[in-house]
């Protein structure tokens, strides 16, 4: 069953489908919500926009931040957790004065919707979100609010695909992947586990010693900006064994395990492992301590680092057209063992990601009218635009349609398959310079716009036909799949977690203090770990952060992190059970 009647087949009867295909509209830039400017609202405005998924914080410049001035005369001052140095208590830190942001973006699970609801932070949205475009996706909104009485969120990443389908388009979210070209140089070696891997690099670090500009390469390089409850770099490769982080729990995607980080024999405590033994082997990116996203990102794009695992960051900073022309990328590769984990689409929305306005705004329906854009054909084009793989931005300028559908124009091929920096037609900048900072999916890319074509571009017809370049013909004949969601099908090496709506009860003060007293050990002595001067101190800090925790409670938190994921795993077979018996 091709990709397009298998998409349909799920979403037959779906309100999200009626209301998306009635549409007559040929052109997904005049939706309903296009934008008012100056017509409706005269006064421009600098809005603060909390958002705990972005990885940027000041003003939103470049050609996103014109479309939001000219379509509601607004310029978005973004606040991330992630790039403060007092990101962890920055939320609590707004709470309590009584304003976290005009615009929120947070996460509902653990009851923080709930939370922020009765501190009276956040504005019941029902008196303005009467009419608006988003309600059509009105089942999941209440679903998400039942029991506050009121609408005072709306949940990410909504979809009418089934919840066994994964969210990734083409490449998976995790996945081991290497520099192709090098990996081919030195002869496609095997690897039949994790710890494989660190050979693998050796050889190749020996044949690629510098980067393109002459700096020493590397097979890792890290960062800490997303870590949270441990070590995020350290969970990546758990990901490749089909483990999601659930606080101090790797949860199964399937429900048939559940590990505590801080266990002997935990894959948490492996990837430790293998990052010490790849820095014995001069392997680990000195820097890596402090390095930010932005420093990786341009240590990618140099080629100075050989490994990455996600698609999302090697192959968007590397695989430019002029590289991949010359057989020269990041692809995945194989382990034997491996069964990728993969997020199954959210029929009812992601909750871990939903959108809100704070009750002190001064402006609430502009606002609503900002939010509400995000939905339509337009604001998804527009916001959900990535550096390579996302929607594909202002039409007329990065896309176009045609009589077969829609095409990238010459623009958009320079951007998106070129990695190019040529000023956007029209704005400051260039469309990489100008996109979206804030890191938040309206909806799944696989859905279908007005005029029923995808919102990623990559699966539009016009690309899907395209040529080959000679990296992906290389990897194709080798790894014998078309795409690397292809090889993961065939070869039964992804595990899908069904997409559902989770949220868990609240933590109590106790756990919550516990739990930042925990984690702050946890990273700091997890990354003390991957440098520690041999095995010995290895094994001595190790034991150390697992005392020091004790001491503090973590078997409390843990067993709270336990009966959640249990929970999880619960809902995502009832999604399955609820699909099938629809």
């Amino acid at each position: 069953m091709s990709f397009f009647k298998k998409f349909f087949s799920v979403i037959t009867i779906s309100s999200i489908t009626l209301a998306t295909v009635c549409s007559c509209n040929n052109d997904p830039s005049a939706s309903q919500s296009s934008g008012y400017g100056k017509s409706k609202y005269p006064e421009q405005i600098t809005i603060d926009v909390y958002d705990q998924e972005a990885n940027f914080k000041g003003i939103q410049n470049g050609w996103f931040g014109d479309e939001l001035l000219e379509r509601f005369n607004v310029k978005l001052n973004i606040i991330a957790p992630n790039v403060d140095p007092n990101g962890q208590a920055l939320m609590d830190v707004r709470a309590a004065s009584g304003s976290i942001g005009d615009i929120i973006i947070c996460s509902a699970n653990n009851n923080a919707l709930e939370a922020l609801v009765e501190q009276g932070l956040l504005l019941n949205m029902e008196d303005y979100i009467k009419d608006k475009e988003v309600m059509k996706y009105e089942s999941a909104i209440t679903r998400l609010n039942q029991g506050l009485d009121g609408i005072y969120a709306i949940p990410s990443e909504l979809s009418t695909a089934s919840v066994t389908e994964p969210l990734n388009i083409k490449e998976p979210n995790y996945g081991p992947y290497l520099r192709w070209d090098i990996y081919s140089e030195v002869g496609y070696p095997q690897m039949d586990t994790l710890e494989d891997l660190l050979d693998v690099l050796v050889l190749m670090k020996e044949k690629e010693p510098y980067s393109d500009t002459g700096e020493e390469t590397y097979g890792f390089s890290f960062f800490s900006d997303w870590d949270l409850n441990m070590m995020n770099a350290a969970k990546q490769p758990c990901c490749f064994y089909g483990y999601d982080e659930y606080g101090f729990v790797l949860a199964k995607a399937d429900g048939s395990d559940y590990q505590s980080i801080l266990d002997d024999d935990s894959l948490y405590m492996r990837v430790l492992k293998l990052y010490f033994d790849a820095n014995q082997l001069g392997l680990v990116d000195p820097d890596s301590r402090t390095n930010t996203y932005t420093d990786v990102y341009d240590k990618y794009q140099d080629g100075q680092i050989l490994y990455c695992p996600w698609p999302f960051l090697g192959q968007s900073a590397y695989n430019s057209l002029s590289n991949m022309v010359q057989g020269k990328g990041f692809m995945l590769s194989d382990i034997s063992d491996m069964e990728i984990y993969a997020y199954g689409a959210y029929d009812q929305g992601n909750v871990n990601n939903v959108i809100a306005i704070g009750a002190d705004t001064k402006d609430p329906q502009r606002m609503m009218d900002i939010i509400n854009w995000l939905y339509t054909d337009e604001g998804i084009y527009a916001n959900q635009a990535s550096n390579d793989s996302g929607s594909a931005g202002p039409i007329g300028i990065c896309w176009d349609m045609g009589e077969d559908g829609p095409y990238l124009t010459d623009y958009g091929k320079k951007v998106f398959q070129d990695a190019s920096n040529d000023p956007i037609p029209g704005y400051d900048g260039s469309f990489r310079d100008g996109i979206s900072r804030l890191n938040f999916s309206a909806v799944n890319l696989k859905e279908l716009d007005s005029n029923g074509y995808p919102y990623a571009y990559l699966l539009w017809d016009s690309e899907l036909s395209k040529d080959k370049t000679v990296l992906e013909e290389n990897w194709s004949e080798y790894m014998n799949a078309l795409s690397s969601e292809d090889y993961l099908e065939k070869n039964d090496k992804i595990l899908v977690a069904p997409g559902c709506v989770f949220v868990n009860e609240a933590e109590t003060t106790e756990i919550k203090e516990i739990r930042d007293a925990c984690k702050a050990i946890i990273i700091q002595y997890s990354w003390d770990m991957v440098f520690a001067p041999d095995q010995a101190h290895f094994n001595a800090i190790k034991k150390e952060m697992q005392r020091l925790c004790m001491g503090l409670g973590y078997s409390d938190v843990l067993e709270y992190d336990m009966e959640g994921a249990a929970k999880q795993g619960s809902m995502r077979q009832a999604a399955i059970a609820e699909e099938n018996n629809f």
